[in-house]
C-alpha cells in the first residue's frame, strides 16, 4: 500500500481530518505527497469543486516539475469527492484581460502536454465528476481507474462557450463521433459509457477505487522504469504516424529495447524462473 498509505489510503474521514487541520492556515490547493516513488496530486478545493483557477493549475505544474528523480509514477485524484473538477472558472475568465484568458488555457495546455510527453506514466482516479478542462486532464493522463459514480463532461456548449481545448484531449482518447456527442450536447457521460469509449482503463465500484488504483499504481512500478519510459515515449510518438511509419519505428524501437541492461536481465530471470533485477530498484 505504498502509493496511498501515507495518506490513509485517501480515506473520506482523512482527508476530511486533513482539510480541517490546514483549514487555519493557507491549505495547498495541490496536496504533493511522495511515498514510494508515487508523487500524490490531490486536488484541494472542494468548497469550490476544485476549480481549475490559474493558482490551482501553477500548484499542479509545479507539483509536477518538482518532483524528485526517484519519483516512478505521478497519482492525480481528488479523493472521494463528488467533483474531481469543475474545470476553468468561467466567471474568473470572463472578468479578466485576454492575456490572463490566454494564460490559463496555455497553462492547463501545457500540463496536459507534460503529462504525456514526460517518461513516468499518469494515472488518474476518479470518484466524482470531471468536466471541461477537468476532462481534460483525465483524458491527459495514460490510465484512469473510475469509480462506477464518476462522470465526464464537456458542458461549455451550455454556456456558449465551446470546450475547445478539452476537446484536444478528448478527441485523442475516445472515437470522435463519443466526442463530438460529449462536445456538441455538453451531456455528462457516465463511467460506463466512458469505459466502452475509451476515455476510462478500469471501472470498479466505487467502495473499490482506493483499492483497485492501488494495485494498478504497484502493478506499473514493479516494472522497469527505463522500458515504461522508452515504451511510453515510442507508443505517444507513433500515434500521429502511418501504419508502415510505426511498425518501422516500432522494430527499432524494439531492437533497441532488447539491448537494453532491463531487457537482458527480464528475459534472463524469466528463463531462470526468478524475479528480476531492475537497473532502477522499486522506490529509488
Amino acid at each position: 500500500m505504498a502509493a496511498l498509505s501515507h495518506v490513509g489510503k485517501w480515506s473520506q474521514k482523512g482527508l476530511v481530518l486533513m482539510r480541517r487541520m490546514l483549514s487555519s492556515g493557507n491549505a495547498p490547493l495541490v496536496m504533493v505527497t511522495d511515498s514510494g516513488g508515487v508523487r500524490t496530486l490531490l486536488l484541494n478545493n472542494p468548497k469550490r469543486r476544485n476549480v481549475l483557477s490559474l493558482e490551482m493549475l501553477e500548484a499542479l505544474r509545479d507539483g509536477v516539475t518538482s518532483a524528485p528523480a526517484e519519483t516512478r509514477l505521478f497519482l492525480l485524484t481528488a479523493g472521494k469527492e463528488k467533483v474531481f473538477s469543475a474545470g476553468h472558472d468561467l466567471v474568473d475568465l470572463k472578468n479578466n484581460p485576454t492575456e490572463y484568458q490566454r494564460r490559463v488555457f496555455g497553462t492547463a495546455s501545457a500540463i496536459c502536454l507534460m503529462m504525456q510527453r514526460s517518461p513516468r506514466p499518469f494515472v488518474a482516479s476518479v470518484y466524482g465528476l470531471a468536466a471541461a478542462a477537468g476532462c481534460q486532464l483525465v483524458a491527459s493522463c495514460d490510465v484512469v481507474i473510475a469509480a462506477d459514480t464518476a462522470k465526464f463532461s464537456t458542458p461549455g456548449i451550455k454556456v456558449g462557450l465551446f470546450c475547445s481545448t478539452p476537446g484536444v484531449a478528448l478527441t485523442r482518447a475516445v472515437p470522435s463521433k463519443v466526442a463530438m456527442e460529449m462536445l456538441f450536447t455538453g451531456r455528462a457521460i457516465s463511467a460506463q459509457e466512458a469505459l466502452r469509449s475509451g476515455l476510462v482503463s478500469l471501472m470498479v465500484p466505487s467502495d473499490k477505487l482506493e483499492d483497485e488504483t492501488e494495485h494498478v499504481v504497484q502493478s506499473i512500478i514493479s516494472n522497469s522504469a527505463a522500458v515504461l519510459a522508452l515504451g511510453k515515449q515510442y507508443i505517444y510518438s507513433q500515434m500521429g504516424t502511418t501504419p508502415s511509419a510505426a511498425f518501422k519505428q516500432g522494430t527499432d524501437t524494439m531492437v533497441c529495447n532488447l539491448a537494453h541492461p532491463d531487457a537482458q536481465e527480464g528475459i534472463a530471470a524469466f528463463k531462470e524462473k526468478r524475479a528480476p533485477k531492475w537497473t532502477t530498484p522499486k522506490g529509488k
